[in-house]
């Protein structure tokens, strides 16, 4: 992004403020080793529910009503592989519950495989196979 860009999901940022380092490591998915990084520290998770930005308000109180918050966050999981994004906060906190309350291993993996496989959305809320 380039300096002094907004603090919001990156999604909805014009195209005009991401640099063409940015878009590459994007559309590469280059942009999600930290996040590979967080899960080796033990603070994030493959799967999990997808984590939230500070100034999400309205879907903080929405997830910790629903005690979303007592379980790591993940890099994929059951909202985004069924092209669910954040801009319905409760739809996207009911989703995350969901998860939790069906995870166990068999659907832990799955949501890594669907994840790698193309299913789900990217950022921009677009399919991509």
């Amino acid at each position: 992004m380039e300096v002094g860009t907004s603090s919001f999901a990156s999604h909805l940022a014009s195209s005009s403020s991401i640099t063409p380092l940015g878009s590459f490591l994007r559309k590469t998915k280059l942009d999600e080793l930290p996040q590979l990084w967080n899960v080796l520290l033990g603070d994030m998770s493959l799967a999990g529910p997808r984590p939230n930005l500070f100034n999400q308000i309205e879907l903080i109180k929405e997830r910790e009503s629903f005690g979303l918050y007592s379980v790591l966050p993940g890099i994929s999981g059951i909202a985004q592989v069924n092209k669910i994004d954040m801009s319905p906060p409760k739809l996207f906190a009911e989703t995350g519950r969901k998860m939790i309350k069906s995870l166990n291993l068999g659907n832990y993996f799955k949501y890594i495989i669907q994840t790698v496989a193309g299913n789900g959305n990217d950022d921009d809320g677009v399919k991509r196979l």
